[in-house]
This record gives structure tokens, C-alpha cells and sequence, in this order.
């Protein structure tokens, strides 16, 4: 029964964070993580060595992540033993989209001055409906569908639709052309290229590369075991060891699922041996899951954003995070031990 619920949880892993799909065929296969592989290497390369353009870094930065959503994250219902002609279709055309930038850097910045072209516009439209396309397969359809409305409200304007004052939070604008939102989000480094891209391209890969490498070396389940052997013989033991292993996990990983895959498949069975409801186990596991992208190196991509943006320096952010993260993992620890 354990085997087949930890295989179950694999499964979700694998679905959401390597994309889920296994073709049959060896080379797509290996396709994959040659990809995979290369994009590792561009980034050590950009990040140590490299003296590339940040627009440069972030299009191609892109391109890679493009390849990967189309070709290891099937749609809905979608082959997951195979890649369909559509998705080499897609990943084809989002890597052109993304390239294309690096490819006419010089000609965008210096003859065309940052302004488009008929020929930059029908590039920049179909790269955001490609990465609207590749958001939805990863993430979901609430963040392509806010940056939707996001992108109409630039180009209809409010000014003239609304009779009254509203508040400050809703500039009143008349719109803009078409050609004026593909500069912005394309041309530019204040769309589509900004902080996020940036942000991503240097210190969130390289954060969660060596995080991903670190638990797979074995440091995942040798937290488990640490906290299981300091924490067994006390009151609530399993569930204070599991609030203890999301922890020690949530320091080499930023992601929730990855934890409660790691932590959960022992610590949940456990909770439930020792009498705990299975509501009570599963939440338990999960809250301090979650808040494992709280416990500092790591954390989620939004904190590398946030020290960017506040142009504080990431390790001086650290510092700031761990008094929050550890009194919410105190507050975690309490409350498992009552089992009802």
C-alpha cells in the first residue's frame, strides 16, 4: 500500500515539475534531457562566464523553457507517451519567437532606435500568445487570463468608458495602439524581458539547480531521517517530525510539491498508525510543506523578485526571512500535537 501511494506521489512530481510526459521513442526521450542539460550549462555559462546582453541572456533564457513546456508538458488530456506534431509545431515557433530577439538585438536597438517594425509586431504577437499558450500548460489558466485583462485594459483604455472618478489604484488612459503595447512588452526591458525574466535567468535557475542536485544526492531523505531520530519519542512525535523534515527540506527546495512528496509519503502514513485523523495528518504535512518556501536559501521565486526590486541584497533578505519562516514552523509544531 505505502509503495503505491509513494508511487502515486511520484507521478504528481513528475507531472508537475518535469512536465509528466515519458515518450516512448528513445530519442524524444533523450531529447528532452539534452535540453534539460544544455540549458543547465547556458546558465552556469551566463551566469560565471558569460558577457552577454541581459536581453540576450533573457531571449534565450526563454527559448529553452519554451522547448520544455511544448514538448514535456502535454495539454489537458494530451500524449504523454508521445510528442504530437502540434507541440513540435508550438515548441518551434515559441523558440523562434524568443530568438528572434537575440538574433536582431543590434538591428532592434541600434538602426530601428526601439521602435517596431511590421515584422518585430507579428513576432512579438505571437510570442505572447505562445507564452500565454505555455503559462496555461504549467501553471494553470488564472495567470493567463489576469495578464489578459491586464494587456486589454492597456490597449481600450478606461478614459471615456467610466463617468466617474475612480480610485487611484486605475489610471484613466485613453489607450494605446498595438504597435505601442508590442514595444513595451517586447522591444523593450519593461515588458516582457524585465525584472522576472532577469531575476529568473541568473539567481532563481541556479538557487534551484543546485537545490535540485543537492536532493538528489541524497540530503531530501536524510532530513527526513534526522528529524524522524530527534523528534520520535516525543508527544505527536510523527507529526512534529513532519513539520521538522518540510523544514530541513524547504532549505534546499523551493518548491511545496517537491516537499510533500519528499516529507509526506512517510509522514502521513505515520500521523495515521499513531492515531491522527487523516484530514489532520494531510494538513498538517501540507502546511508545513508550503511553508517550506518561506525557509530561506531558497524560498520561491518571488523573494530573488522582491530584493530586486527593493534593490536589497538577496543575502541581507535571507536574514529577514528566517525570524517569519521559523515562528511559522513554531506555530506549525504546536498545533500537531493535538490529533483532533
Amino acid at each position: 500500500m505505502t509503495e503505491h501511494i509513494h508511487a502515486e506521489a511520484e507521478d504528481i512530481v513528475k507531472a508537475s515539475e518535469y512536465g509528466g510526459r515519458e515518450p516512448d521513442v528513445r530519442w524524444q526521450r533523450w531529447l528532452l534531457i539534452v535540453i534539460a542539460v544544455a540549458w543547465s550549462l547556458f546558465q552556469l555559462y551566463a551566469s560565471y562566464f558569460g558577457t552577454l546582453n541581459p536581453q540576450k541572456v533573457g531571449s534565450i533564457h526563454l527559448a529553452f523553457g519554451f522547448a520544455l513546456a511544448f514538448l514535456a508538458y502535454p495539454r489537458k488530456g494530451g500524449a504523454k507517451n508521445r510528442i504530437p506534431w502540434y507541440d513540435w509545431a508550438l515548441a518551434i515557433a515559441s523558440v523562434a519567437t524568443a530568438l528572434y530577439v537575440y538574433f536582431d538585438y543590434c538591428n532592434i536597438v541600434v538602426v530601428q532606435g526601439g521602435l517596431p517594425i511590421t515584422r518585430d509586431i507579428w513576432m512579438g504577437s505571437a510570442l505572447i500568445l505562445l507564452l500565454a499558450i505555455a503559462a496555461s500548460r504549467i501553471v494553470g489558466f488564472a495567470l493567463p487570463i489576469i495578464a489578459s485583462v491586464v494587456v486589454l485594459y492597456g490597449i481600450t483604455g478606461p478614459a471615456g468608458i467610466i463617468p466617474v472618478t475612480p480610485p487611484d489604484v486605475l489610471y484613466l488612459h485613453n489607450g494605446y495602439s498595438w504597435p505601442e503595447v508590442i514595444q513595451q512588452l517586447y522591444i523593450t526591458t519593461e515588458g516582457i524581458w524585465g525584472t522576472p525574466i532577469q531575476v529568473s535567468a541568473t539567481f532563481v535557475f541556479l538557487f534551484v539547480l543546485f537545490g535540485a542536485l543537492l536532493e538528489k544526492a541524497g540530503a531530501g531523505q536524510y532530513f527526513v531521517d534526522l528529524a524522524y531520530s530527534g523528534l520520535g519519542t516525543f508527544r505527536g512525535g510523527p507529526a512534529k517530525a513532519a513539520v521538522v523534515a518540510s523544514l530541513l527540506t524547504g532549505v534546499i527546495s523551493g518548491s511545496s510539491t517537491a516537499n510533500v512528496v519528499t516529507t509526506g509519503t512517510f509522514t502521513i502514513p505515520l500521523m495515521k498508525k499513531v492515531g491522527y485523523p487523516a484530514v489532520k495528518a494531510g494538513a498538517t504535512e501540507v502546511a508545513a510543506s508550503v511553508n517550506g518556501q518561506l525557509m530561506p536559501p531558497i524560498m520561491g521565486a518571488a523573494a530573488f523578485i522582491m530584493a530586486t526590486f527593493i534593490n536589497v541584497p538577496y543575502s541581507q533578505l535571507i536574514v529577514y526571512a528566517i525570524v517569519p519562516a521559523v515562528l511559522t514552523y513554531l506555530g506549525c509544531s504546536m498545533s500537531s500535537i493535538w490529533k483532533r
